[in-house]
């Protein structure tokens, strides 16, 4: 091959590296990948979603659950050689590891909890940022609690949970100045018993209402009688909340979703930071009904949240994103 043919042939060869990827006329393959069982509901949320895409025909959808880090990477290599067009999952703990992957497999997009920004031209990352339902929350709990002591029990003081805590207490400082905190973290993600036990040590101090951002906090409340918040999916109804759980802070991920498939589909999928999907002007969060306690909070403070809410969505009133973690006030 002569000169001019060597240089014509590296330039094809270039040319495909940066070829962007394909549109897509049916259906595309998406695969979900989850190091916690399909039940716990951080998981759920997304499953639920691409569940919902795959009965509405614009998908085809596998996934695997409860893999653990150390085997996630092997099981991402698998779903990419086998033809995946769009890979959901998450990457906390393992993100350099995911994005080599991603770098590999250039036509393959994807898709990933991940508490860092997007990397190269396929890899978008979300998260749950719900904090501004979670405000609200707070606005309604300080002013339905009568000793303005409010609990509050999570599992891990990292950002994605701290965001949620300090938007509910600047929600709750919002209307009472003057109210105070209890804030604890039982270390896992999943263990009722010990969420149970943190929440009852904090109604002992004297505490009325409870933010339950793990499962066993909503047992406790109905326990000791007193009210309770959700959150990620609707506690009322999900989780034996009903007569306890007065609201919750809600994550829908069909937004996100149905954005990153279409963009797949139309073969122009390219890394973004997909947390304004997950908020409530793009309809990815929300407050779940107010179910049985609709007569119980009083109409003024029902019109108050209406205001702010759609305050929020319009972009008059923005929730600052804090995600340092919070402390008890007394």
């Amino acid at each position: 091959m002569n000169g001019i043919g060597k240089t014509l042939a590296l330039l094809f060869i270039v040319g495909l590296a940066i070829l962007p990827m394909s549109a897509h006329a049916g259906k595309i393959k998406v695969a979900g990948i989850y190091t916690q069982p399909i039940q716990q509901k951080w998981d759920a949320t997304l499953h639920k979603a691409l569940t919902k895409s795959a009965a509405a025909g614009e998908i085809d959808y596998v996934w695997s659950e409860k893999i653990s880090n150390t085997d996630y990477i092997r099981v991402l290599r698998e779903y990419c050689e086998s033809g995946a067009d769009l890979i959901v999952g998450e990457a906390f703990g393992i993100t350099r590891d995911v994005r080599k992957v991603a770098a590999d497999y250039p036509k393959v997009a994807f898709l990933m909890g991940d508490s860092f920004g997007p990397h190269g031209s396929n890899l978008s990352v979300f998260d749950n940022y719900i904090h501004e339902p979670c405000y609200l929350m707070g606005m309604i709990a300080a002013k339905m609690s009568k000793t303005g002591k409010i609990g509050m029990v999570g599992g891990y003081p990292i950002g994605e949970v701290n965001r949620l805590f300090n938007a509910f207490m600047l929600g709750a400082k919002a209307v009472n100045p003057d109210v105070q905190f209890k804030v604890s973290f039982i270390g896992s993600w999943y263990d009722p018993p010990k969420a149970k036990e943190f929440a009852f040590a904090q109604v002992e101090a004297g505490v009325d209402v409870l933010y339950a951002e793990r499962g066993g906090v909503v047992d406790a409340a109905r326990k000791k009688g007193i009210i309770a918040f959700g959150n990620v999916n609707d506690m009322n109804l999900e989780e034996n909340g009903k007569d306890v759980v007065v609201t919750s802070a809600l994550w829908h991920m069909d937004a996100a979703l149905g954005h990153a498939i279409e963009k797949v589909k139309a073969g122009t999928f390219t890394a973004e930071d997909y947390r304004e999907w997950t908020m409530m002007a793009k309809g990815g969060s929300s407050l779940a009904p107010f179910h049985e306690f609709e007569s119980r909070i009083p109409d003024e403070v029902k019109k108050l949240i209406a205001q702010q809410e759609q305050a929020i969505k319009s972009g008059a009133l923005v929730i600052p994103i804090n995600d340092e973690e919070p402390k008890s006030t007394f």
